[in-house]
Formats: C-alpha cells, sequence, structure tokens
C-alpha cells in the first residue's frame, strides 16, 4: 500500500521546507518532496550565495577606500576569483545541509525523486532527472523515501521558478549565462553584458563590477529596477554609474551574435538606432517562470496563468487538497514570501483559529547592489494612479551623522502616506544597509502604524535610522535636521 501523510509539500526551498516544519510542529504527519538541492533555488543558487559573493565585492570596495578612512595599505588588493567563488558555494552548502539537519529533528521524511499528481490526494515519486553534481551539495543523510507512491489529504505545491529565457537569445552556459552559470565562473570575464535589471540583473551587474569587469545594462524599462520608486532608483542609477557601470533603459536586445570567445548584442535604444555591444559573457536576467511542467496539473484541473498555479491567500487551489506556494503561485517571487506563504497555507490546513491570508501589498523587496535598496507599499507614482491624496517625506542620508561618519552619506529614505488617515502607504529606501532597515517600516505597517506614533517613537542616536523618523517628520513638515 501507498504510504500516506496529512501533509505532502513537492519542494525543499524557503516556502517548502518552513512549510513543513510548521507542519510538523502542528503534529501533521509530514513529507516533503525534493528531486536536486535541499533548500532549493534560495540556498543553493539564489539569494543566500548572491550574498556572499556581494559580501566579498562589499569588502573589496572597502579595501580599495581606505585612505578615506585614514588607513594606509602597502600593495593593492585584487580578487581571487575561484576563492571568492569557493567562499560562497561553502556559504550554500552549509545551509543546504542545515535544512537536512531540520528535516530529521522535525521528523519530517524526505522523499527524493520527482513528484508528479496521479489523482487527488496521490502523487507518483520517479527518479530525479537532476542528479546531485556538486560534492558540497550531498544527498541528505535522512533520506527515507524514494521512487514509489504516496498519498496525502494536503498536498502543497512549492516547486519554485526557473529563468525565463527570449525566443532567439536562449543561455547555453557557455557565453550567455543565467544565474547559475553567473554564480560561479571559471575565470572572470573581462566584459559583460546584463540583460535585464531586476533584482538579479542589478546584483551581478553590481558584483561583477566590483570585481573590476567591465559591465553593460540593457533594460526594456525606463528606469532600472522598474518595480521600484521612480525617485529611488534614479539615486542608485546615479551611484552605480558612478562606479563604472553602463546603463541602457528604453533599449532592448534584439538579436547576439556568437564569436568563438565573445558575444555581440544589437541593442535597440529609444530613439530606434542599434548598437552593437560586444562583450565576453552576457548574462540573461529578464525575469524567472514557475516551475509548473510535468506536475500532473493539467489532468486534475488545476487552473494556471501565466506559467505560475493559481492560489488565494491561503494557498489554496481550485482543486480541493491541492495548495500552492512560493515562486510558483506568482508573484512577487521572494524567498520571504514564499516562507510566509508556506505558514500560512499550513495553519489554515490544521484549522487554526484566526489565521490571516497574506497581503502581498506589505512583502518587502530588497535589492542587494551598491548601493542598496528597500521598500515596502505602495510607490509614489502607484499610490497617485490609484487616486490616493497623499503626503510624501524624503530624508538625504548626507544629513545623517551615522551615514556621514561611516563614509555612507549617499541615499534616501522617501515615505508615503494617506495625507486624510495618516496611514503609511509605502516606504522605499537607497543607501547602505537599507535592507536591515525597511523591517521597521514593515512593522509599521502591519501594525497599521500612523504617522503620530512613528513620530512620536524615539530612534537611537547616532544610526542610520533616524534618517527614517526624519522622513516621517518631513512629510508633515516638521522635519528636525534639514
Amino acid at each position: 500500500m501507498a504510504e500516506s501523510y496529512d501533509v505532502i509539500i513537492i519542494g525543499s526551498g524557503p516556502g517548502g521546507y518552513v512549510a513543513a516544519i510548521r507542519a510538523a510542529q502542528l503534529g501533521l504527519k509530514t513529507a516533503i518532496v525534493e528531486r536536486e538541492h535541499m533548500g532549493g533555488i534560495c540556498l543553493n543558487w539564489g539569494c543566500i550565495p548572491t550574498k556572499a559573493l556581494l559580501r566579498s565585492a562589499e569588502v573589496l570596495d572597502h579595501s580599495n577606500h581606505l585612505k578615506d578612512y585614514g588607513l594606509v595599505l602597502e600593495g593593492t588588493v585584487k580578487p581571487d576569483a575561484k576563492a571568492v567563488v569557493g567562499r560562497s558555494r561553502a556559504v550554500s552548502a552549509r545551509l543546504n545541509a542545515g535544512v537536512g539537519f531540520l528535516m530529521k529533528k522535525n521528523k519530517i521524511d524526505i522523499i527524493w525523486g520527482e513528484a508528479k499528481l496521479s489523482k487527488p490526494g496521490e502523487i507518483v515519486v520517479g527518479k530525479s532527472s537532476k542528479p546531485v553534481v556538486e560534492p558540497q551539495h550531498p544527498l541528505p543523510k535522512n533520506v527515507k523515501s524514494g521512487e514509489g507512491t504516496y498519498t496525502a489529504k494536503h498536498i502543497i505545491l512549492a516547486t519554485g521558478a526557473r529563468p525565463r529565457a527570449l525566443p532567439g537569445i536562449e543561455p547555453d552556459g557557455k557565453l550567455i549565462w543565467t544565474y547559475f552559470e553567473a554564480l560561479k565562473p571559471d575565470v572572470l570575464p573581462k566584459s559583460l553584458i546584463v540583460m535585464g535589471s531586476g533584482a538579479i540583473g542589478i546584483e551581478f551587474a553590481s558584483f561583477y563590477r566590483s570585481m573590476g569587469v567591465d559591465v553593460t545594462v540593457v533594460e526594456v524599462m525606463p528606469t532600472i529596477m522598474p518595480v521600484e520608486d521612480a525617485e529611488i532608483t534614479a539615486i542608485a542609477r546615479k551611484q552605480l554609474e558612478k562606479r563604472g557601470l553602463k546603463i541602457f533603459t528604453s533599449a532592448k536586445v534584439t538579436k547576439v551574435e556568437k564569436g568563438a570567445g565573445s558575444i555581440t548584442a544589437h541593442v535597440e535604444t529609444a530613439d530606434g538606432k542599434v548598437q552593437q555591444i560586444t562583450a565576453d559573457r552576457m548574462i540573461s536576467a529578464v525575469g524567472v517562470q514557475g516551475n509548473i511542467e510535468n506536475l500532473g496539473l493539467e489532468a486534475l484541473g488545476v487552473k494556471t496563468d501565466r506559467g505560475c498555479v493559481v492560489a488565494d491567500g491561503y494557498g489554496k487551489t481550485n482543486v480541493a487538497g491541492i495548495y500552492a506556494i512560493g515562486d510558483v503561485a506568482g508573484p512577487p517571487m521572494l524567498a520571504h514570501k514564499a516562507e510566509h506563504e508556506g505558514v500560512v497555507c499550513v495553519e489554515k490546513i490544521a484549522g487554526l483559529p484566526n489565521v490571516h491570508p497574506t497581503d502581498k501589498g506589505k512583502v518587502p523587496g530588497c535589492t542587494y547592489c551598491d548601493p542598496q535598496v528597500a521598500s515596502v507599499g505602495l510607490t509614489e507614482a502607484k499610490a497617485k494612479e490609484l487616486g490616493r491624496d497623499i503626503r510624501v517625506g524624503r530624508f538625504s542620508f548626507a544629513a545623517n551623522g551615522k551615514a556621514i561618519a561611516l563614509g555612507e552619506d549617499q541615499g534616501m529614505v522617501k515615505v508615503i502616506f494617506d495625507k486624510k488617515t495618516g496611514e503609511l502607504l509605502g516606504a522605499h529606501m537607497v543607501g547602505a544597509e537599507v535592507t536591515e532597515l525597511i523591517q521597521g517600516f514593515v512593522v509599521a505597517m502591519n501594525l497599521e502604524t500612523t504617522e503620530e506614533e512613528l513620530m512620536h517613537t524615539i530612534f537611537p542616536h547616532p544610526t542610520v535610522s533616524e534618517t527614517m523618523k526624519e522622513a516621517v517628520l518631513d512629510a508633515y513638515g516638521r522635519v528636525l535636521n534639514a
């Protein structure tokens, strides 16, 4: 007979493994199916290893400006590409092993292979078509199950997403990279074209520029990081260009020509002219698409839309007993959103009272380039488009004592309030460590904090966080330090 569970989760990324842990905590017999790496894309090929690379870039950038801090170094600091990549992979491997440990600790069965929905409440697991290829990422020692048939009253799809490819400009792993190849180059290219300036594209552009690579970014939208507030991205662009990045917006790659060791991109700009840009490599960062293929969704009638599974705020699909969370359930495709959706989904399944559906309007977004960009809620343009009567406050890092002391005075905090109610509608930041600061505004929005409560909050001095309060004060004509 098929082994039976209360919950089976397909995919062990941030959404999947967190959902599994929460299900086990609630007393549900739980299994997780994985075909390649524990921790999914995030821990192995996304969030974590890219941040390790960017940390190396940050240290290198600081070392090149030691004189600004009154320090003297004999000689120069140079990047060792192999060592930088090796550190990144080691960080990834450590967390990969950690997920396996958490499964064992919480008595969650690991089923190794590829799952397909055979009928409601049942999956068939076959041999994985993606064998583990990195010695740093061995199969967990606590794998208890493999190929076979399994049943569960509740099946959660957490299969994630993969890079999207443009017709005629498909990544080949050699001259045209996805983030997989960009994360572990054999050698650093001398020049690089990055197609797309979302979080993935701009983070890699920032990293490779710090490593001394000549980087050109091509973005089809009028601004880089198009989902962010335009005023914030304008500041980020100025700083990125100051670091030496070449950026084309309102431009698109129409075709590419491959050479023996280089690639030439035909870039059509806003005026209709075409420029030819040649580089050693190109990164395709034009978005991702959900992994919905070969899951048996069509046969069971599970509704999909634009490459993702349609699910409500609790993860429920249109078919009873089947749920979807994380990237496969659509944007925003962010690890922390996946984790939250996983917890909400499982708590709803377990029948906990007062479970709130995921509010995508309160999901923060972070881009870890230099300078960093972070945001939550509505942009100024979106608030106006929705007809909201708003107040906008701004405060520059150039007027913040801690930022000046750090030598990181290029940045800004921008806040948007509803003029009538004082509701915080959005917060947007650019500058050093703003990805750590944004959570303050996320908490404020979640608690429905008003401008008056924020203005009565005492922020420690000297900290960069003081820019947050000053921006709120500025929205109401009460700014103190500008």
